[in-house]
């Protein structure tokens, strides 16, 4: 069994969708980073950087527990675990990795910072706007020109590659984005979305997802002086 420790963020919204479409045993465990939960003394044994997903296998290798965090990470162990989503060549693993990580070190941040300076910072900063705009439409354009030529992120295979940069794509939603001007990427959200386990995974907790009306106590969770604290 697997504990899935899980809130309805992009990030933890990659594993909800590889759990559906795995289909492997867990169990989900909320951990409301609104109320600050993340930073429970038990919760940072399992993440030291206080930040969902993470997960805990009690039959891990070697019939060993393993505790993981870092959605890509996890998503590489779900696909090993589960013997899906991952193509069986060499040279598809790899392409497929390197996608997985285009996601984690440069798709997600991004867009991530460009949610954070657009809607959360309480000072609106012209630099810091500009900059995440053109660096988040700069983005879309590289996988629009990828989706030119294959029919999904790694090639003509579904992966963990779409899994990992779907939630964060979908997200094109909350901003002033007219994502026709990405005529590939539109067509590559339709088919992603299009997938039963895909639309079960991005229905987790739905009620629970506070982003687009943050409370000053949601924001103080989300980035406030608990991040900064030492680690004991």
């Amino acid at each position: 069994m697997i504990d899935l420790y899980y809130w309805p963020t992009p990030n933890g919204r990659k594993i909800s969708i590889m759990m559906e479409e795995t289909g492997l045993a867990h169990k989900v465990i909320p951990l409301d980073i609104t109320k600050g939960e993340q930073f429970t003394p038990e919760f940072l044994k399992i993440n030291p950087n206080n930040k969902i997903p993470a997960i805990v296998d009690d039959e891990g290798p070697n019939n060993q527990p393993l505790t993981l965090f870092e959605s890509g990470t996890i998503l590489e162990y779900l696909a090993g675990k589960s013997g899906k989503l991952m193509p069986k060549s060499a040279r598809e693993m790899w392409i497929t990795r390197e996608w997985v990580m285009f996601q984690m070190a440069s798709f997600g941040p991004m867009w991530g910072q460009h949610g954070h300076f657009t809607h959360y910072a309480p000072d609106k900063v012209p630099y810091a706007i500009d900059r995440y705009t053109k660096e988040v439409l700069r983005l879309l354009d590289v996988i629009n020109f990828r989706l030119n030529e294959v029919e999904y992120l790694a090639g003509d295979e579904y992966t963990i590659a779409d899994v990992a940069t779907y939630p964060w794509a979908i997200t094109y939603t909350r901003r002033e984005i007219d994502i026709a001007a990405y005529p590939h990427v539109e067509r590559w959200l339709a088919a992603v979305g299009a997938r039963e386990a895909v639309q079960r995974g991005m229905a987790w907790m739905s009620d629970s997802d506070q982003r687009d009306n943050p409370t000053k106590e949601h924001l103080e969770s989300y980035f406030g002086k608990k991040q900064y604290e030492r680690r004991s």
